[in-house]
């Protein structure tokens, strides 16, 4: 591990780093952030500055806009891991089920997965929020039900190379569970393309959460969290006041950071060099 971290671009050295920085933001928040999400601690719109009273300024209520993007990390990258878990936990499992059972049990999940990938992830989860409501748990559930249909076509892909190898046919007529079998035998032998597939998929459902709250339906107010933050001052924007633009950034310089870790371990993974 020490000597490809040592190997790494610069690129990767760069995504690992902001990634680093964001994972502190979001678990020590309440100890680094100066004031609380929803604390107001003045006039509204307040400037920012090294010497100001508030590092980045107040919003439109008087709210610490610093404090909210340390908490905004908690929030949005929280949130949008625990839906990018729950999805791979949940395709992988019937993924990997599927290309163990290719009868009824296949035919019948593969069309459910053809169905709902059919239709705009973005225009279903408001379809689905405007129907089952704007809570932190729907919106969770949601997300990761829709992602789990992407990341269900790739392990029943991956899986279907593995499962007719001798090894599987070994522990199967060993009498070997079917927990066994998948959590032992063919998901250790397709972990790369998922680790890879888990960084692109946290990076939609990253993106998906901060249009949605963007939007209004995503996670509500107070709660911190970077597409609300966009969406409440943007109107500042036409004044030239950069306030919008601190959150939008946040996202951004996340997304393209997890994107660098992504490519390197892909090319690490698929044997790939640059250059080659």
């Amino acid at each position: 591990m020490q000597r490809e971290l040592a190997k790494a671009p610069v690129s990767a050295w760069f995504g690992m780093i902001v990634i680093v920085i964001y994972a502190i933001c979001a678990i020590l928040a309440p100890l680094i952030a100066p004031h609380g999400q929803a604390e107001i601690v003045g006039r509204a719109y307040l400037p920012g500055g090294l010497h100001a009273d508030f590092l980045l300024g107040t919003d439109q209520i008087g709210r610490d806009i610093f404090s909210r993007l340390i908490y905004g990390a908690r929030n949005t990258i929280g949130v949008a891991l625990i839906a990018t878990l729950i999805s791979f936990f949940v395709g992988v499992t019937v993924g990997v089920l599927a290309a163990l059972n290719r009868g009824w049990f296949d035919q019948i999940v593969s069309r459910i997965a053809d169905a709902l990938l059919a239709m705009p992830a973005l225009i279903f989860a408001l379809m689905l929020l405007a129907i089952f409501g704007k809570g932190m748990a729907n919106l969770i559930v949601i997300l990761a039900m829709l992602d789990a249909t992407r990341v269900f076509r790739l392990s029943r892909a991956s899986a279907l190379n593995v499962v007719v190898m001798d090894f599987v046919e070994a522990a199967i007529l060993r009498g070997e569970g079917i927990g066994w079998i998948i959590f032992k035998e063919i998901i250790p032998n397709i972990v790369a393309p998922l680790i890879t597939e888990f960084g692109l998929r946290f990076c939609f459902v990253f993106l998906t959460i901060s249009a949605l709250s963007f939007l209004g339906v995503g996670i509500q107010p107070p709660t911190a969290n970077w597409g609300s933050m966009v969406s409440e001052n943007k109107s500042l924007i036409t004044y030239g006041n950069l306030t919008p633009l601190y959150a939008a950034g946040a996202i951004v310089l996340l997304t393209v950071a997890v994107n660098f870790v992504v490519d390197w371990l892909l090319n690490k993974t698929s044997g790939l060099r640059d250059g080659h």
